[in-house]
């Protein structure tokens, strides 16, 4: 299993060309193993849609609801030790609690992230997908 960070999550249920062929094949290499959606996730979509910085095709509650039903999509939820986690990564870490969520959960269930972000991609205390 994989972790998707937002964006890719949004990218690839968007069929967004910003989603290049690299973070395709690796999405479709890894849909028998699974492609972990943080439930952080569909709160970061939502604050966005909110916020006017993402629009989507139909209400964001549809589109939640569908987005998670992608094949090999699987819902992580937050737990006591992912929130735990989210405070107390090691290094530098910057201080955007989303992401803090998400590096968190990639840590706590061992799995790679995979990202387009440069910030997640220097943090060299987690796993990448690729």
């Amino acid at each position: 299993m994989i972790l998707l960070d937002t964006h890719v999550w949004v990218w690839w249920v968007n069929e967004s060309s910003m989603a290049g062929s690299g973070m395709q094949r690796i999405i479709h290499e890894n849909q028998g193993t699974g492609l972990g959606v943080s439930i952080i996730s569909c709160w970061e979509v939502a604050k966005l849609v909110e916020r006017g910085r993402l629009e989507l095709t139909m209400p964001v509650e549809r589109w939640i609801e569908q987005a998670l039903t992608y094949p090999g999509i699987e819902l992580l939820q937050l737990t006591p030790r992912i929130a735990e986690e989210s405070t107390q990564l090691p290094g530098e870490f910057h201080r955007d609690p989303a992401d803090q969520m998400l590096v968190a959960t990639a840590r706590v269930y061992d799995i790679p992230l995979l990202t387009a972000d440069s910030k997640l991609l220097a943090y060299p205390h987690v796993k990448m997908a690729g």
